[in-house]
């Protein structure tokens, strides 16, 4: 076992995320000291903020759409974009999708994405750094809850857009924060899920799945 997953492994514990009691992921929670930890915690530890420790509505939201509606990946290559604990690419791969997959530039996060694929027994490859720029190799691109920045926002959406005029399927989970484009996107499911209020200022999160449209 490395040092990354006996990390995971003592600062999470097996859950069924809301909405998906297919699956179970690694995930923090109250009684696990990294839930609690600070940023001072985290840094002397050279840790980047743990998102990978948590299922965020969007990625929740996007895999309960591909299970309902594994149409959209079943046979294709999916890839599952700063993708956190792996739970949307763990549904694509349980809907049928040919290859999956996942990105992320923690490397916790890439040993996470490991762990929970093979909990839930499914295929998926994590990929470990900034893909925006990369050539399009995927027919379908999912991501969750990545609009929550300016600078994350202008660093990927030209890149997504791009990926769209290439040909991919992307789709975009967004759970109502700030910097959503407000044009470019052609709706495709509304999906309420339960929160929790240490995470999020409610109980509970309308996201939107939408597909990005290329520019122009």
């Amino acid at each position: 076992m490395s040092g990354h997953e006996a990390f995971i492994l003592a600062h999470t514990r097996p859950e069924q995320p809301p909405l998906l009691p297919g699956i179970t992921l690694q995930l923090a929670s109250e009684v696990t000291p990294i839930w609690q930890a600070s940023e001072e915690w985290l840094a002397a530890r050279g840790m980047a903020p743990p998102y990978w420790a948590f299922a965020w509505p969007g990625g929740i939201a996007t895999a309960r759409l591909l299970l309902d509606r594994p149409e959209l990946v079943a046979g294709r290559r999916v890839l599952d974009f700063a993708a956190g604990s792996g739970v949307a690419a763990i549904a694509a791969a349980k809907a049928g999708a040919a290859a999956v997959e996942a990105a992320e530039i923690d490397p916790l996060a890439a040993a996470a994405i490991a762990l929970n694929a093979a909990r839930n027994g499914v295929a998926v490859t994590p990929l470990l750094g900034d893909l925006v720029g990369s050539p399009c190799r995927w027919d379908v691109i999912l991501a969750g809850d990545v609009c929550y920045e300016a600078r994350m926002t202008a660093h990927i959406l030209p890149w997504l857009r791009a990926m769209a005029g290439a040909g991919a399927l992307v789709l975009l989970a967004d759970p109502g924060r700030a910097y959503l484009p407000r044009e470019g996107l052609r709706p495709l499911a509304q999906i309420l899920v339960p929160t929790s209020l240490e995470l999020e200022d409610r109980s509970e999160r309308l996201v939107r799945i939408a597909e990005l449209l290329p520019q122009g």
